[in-house]
């Protein structure tokens, strides 16, 4: 056997082994389970045909969420303390609150950072805000370890979790969590809602702005200042809310 012919057989074995350690690393994994994300594809059933007008269109299964699994509603507003709302025993009557801490889970050991940006990002990611580099708002990200504003790779929002899981996901209002160099109409894109696992997004990147003519986005659209002088943000908002915003399941 000569050089070549044996490079070229050992090129094959190396590649032949390898694909089957994938396919064996695969196969180890049922295609219902939701401990590996993405979700893997169900293999072939049968080998393809060697003639393509034998082929036949392999069977698409559409992602879904498992049975039974419950819709997703997360709210984080700014500068209410934990005594405010009525859920929690505080003067401030909210009985729809009160209905989705009856009927949903009400968490009482959640801590703040004080801060809008890192607060957000610990939410979303449930790691530690210097983990994620949101030490501060986005306004006063610096080049340090644990400061930048971007949130590194290897930690995943609950919304691209539960979009790889099957969800419809969708955020409104404030998100303050785009690096203040990537927040203009040209983008990237990347961070931004959008990028975060957001299918929809409708709201402000910034830590505040104008309730009456608003810097508004619909996904990464900008969208115009509403010329009406009985605009309110807030209303716009709750009209936004329906079903077509919300995290809801697929089905």
């Amino acid at each position: 056997m000569n050089r070549r012919k044996l490079l070229l057989t050992t090129a094959k074995t190396a590649l032949l082994t390898a694909f089957g350690m994938v396919a064996g690393a695969r196969a180890q994994t049922p295609i219902d389970s939701r401990t590996v994300l993405p979700v893997p594809q169900a293999p072939a059933k049968s080998p393809p045909a060697l003639d393509a007008r034998d082929a036949r269109a392999p069977a698409i299964r559409p992602l879904r969420v498992p049975e039974g699994a419950p819709n997703v509603v997360i709210v984080l507003i700014d500068d209410m303390g934990f005594g405010t709302s009525s859920a929690y025993g505080g003067p401030c009557n909210m009985p729809v609150t009160e209905r989705l801490a009856t009927n949903g889970l009400a968490y009482t050991r959640f801590h703040t950072t004080a801060l809008c940006s890192p607060t957000r990002q610990a939410l979303l990611t449930g790691r530690n805000h210097h983990s994620v580099n949101m030490a501060g708002i986005t306004e006063i990200a610096t080049g340090f370890p644990g400061y930048t504003s971007v949130r590194p790779g290897s930690a995943a929002t609950i919304a691209q979790i539960l979009k790889l899981n099957g969800y419809n996901t969708a955020a409104f209002g404030k998100m303050h969590q785009t690096p203040v160099w990537e927040t203009s109409a040209s983008g990237p894109f990347g961070r931004w809602p959008t990028g975060d696992g957001f299918e929809r997004f409708y709201g402000f990147l910034g830590g505040e702005t104008n309730q009456w003519q608003p810097t508004l986005f619909e996904g990464t659209a900008p969208v115009p200042t509403p010329d009406d002088p009985n605009y309110h943000f807030s209303e716009d908002l709750t009209a936004k809310r329906p079903s077509r915003m919300c995290a809801n399941r697929r089905r």
